[in-house]
């Protein structure tokens, strides 16, 4: 996505909810999409519509998470890089298998 497309939303959780950092980050391009926190003084500046997006973040950090159960991913011991892109494979391979 360019800039003429607007705004790139940058999906974060509530500890970067700040007006501040919200209009810096949409001088560089970038929409904030994270749910305010909590005893906000302000109007909030965004609907539920794009927190939506939100709602999804959690499937990838729990991939993630999956994947540092494998010891060899966890710690890098391969030098080259095809060698590590195919253990990462392998280890979806099997979290996909565990998962059906």
């Amino acid at each position: 996505m360019t800039v003429e497309d607007g705004p790139v939303p940058l999906v974060a959780d509530r500890a970067y909810d700040s007006d501040p950092h919200r209009a810096r980050l949409k001088e560089q391009g970038f929409d904030l999409v994270c749910p305010h926190r909590r005893g906000r003084q302000r109007p909030p500046t965004q609907d539920g519509r794009k927190l939506r997006r939100y709602k999804r973040r959690w499937k990838v950090e729990r991939t993630i998470s999956w994947l540092g159960n494998y010891r060899r991913l966890l710690v890098r011991h391969e030098y080259h890089i095809h060698m590590f892109q195919g253990f990462i494979t392998l280890a979806c391979v099997m979290l996909c298998l565990k998962r059906f």
